[in-house]
């Protein structure tokens, strides 16, 4: 089974906001394919379904940006799932610009606490991950008001298309592999 899970912050408060674009794409994936990402298990809110004869399962941890490790190691423990195999991270990124995907086998956190978090639960950095570009914060601005903030303007129409090419990218990668799958997507809007 395959776990593809989005980053994001539980509650309506953080529903749109940049820090959740990971959440909308399994919010997508869920839609297109029609899984129920409702169940509570694993610190996690999950839904079982199939992908293009796959069977995947969706997940968007419910500890917090800064404590997502935790639920994907619940994941990878409870489905005995390899992580270097068997699981990809979809979440934002600030240092690309809003719209911009960029996908990885491995790599550090680059300051994201969600990465963060995965990192020191996993004790290495071999995962396959998609990073939805959400722009950098403004000069002089706050990173956390940044992120925890919703797009305006034509961002909102950008980061929709995002969303929907992140959702096409995560089929790829489950059917055609993560070098494939960069080679088509990498640097595109």
């Amino acid at each position: 089974m395959y776990i593809i899970v989005g980053l994001g912050n539980p509650g309506k408060e953080y529903e749109h906001t940049r820090h959740n674009v990971g959440f909308c794409v399994i919010d997508a994936l869920a839609e297109t394919y029609r899984i129920n990402v409702t169940e509570k298990k694993h610190k996690a809110l999950i839904g079982k379904g199939m992908i293009d004869g796959k069977k995947v399962l969706l997940a968007k941890p419910q500890t917090y940006m800064n404590l997502s490790g935790e639920s994907i190691r619940a994941l990878l423990d409870y489905y005995k799932a390899d992580e270097r195999e068997d699981l990809l991270v979809i979440y934002d990124d600030i240092s690309l610009d809003v719209g911009k995907l960029r996908i990885r086998k491995k790599g550090s956190a680059g300051g994201h606490n969600g990465i963060k978090s995965i990192l020191a639960h996993l004790g290495h950095d071999e995962f396959v991950r998609i990073k939805v570009g959400v722009g950098d914060k403004p000069e002089g601005g706050d990173l956390v008001n940044h992120v925890l903030g919703g797009f305006c303007g034509e961002d909102r129409e950008k980061i929709k298309e995002s969303i929907t090419l992140a959702k096409e990218a995560a089929v790829s990668i489950l059917c055609d592999g993560a070098d494939q799958t960069m080679n088509l997507f990498n640097g595109r809007k």
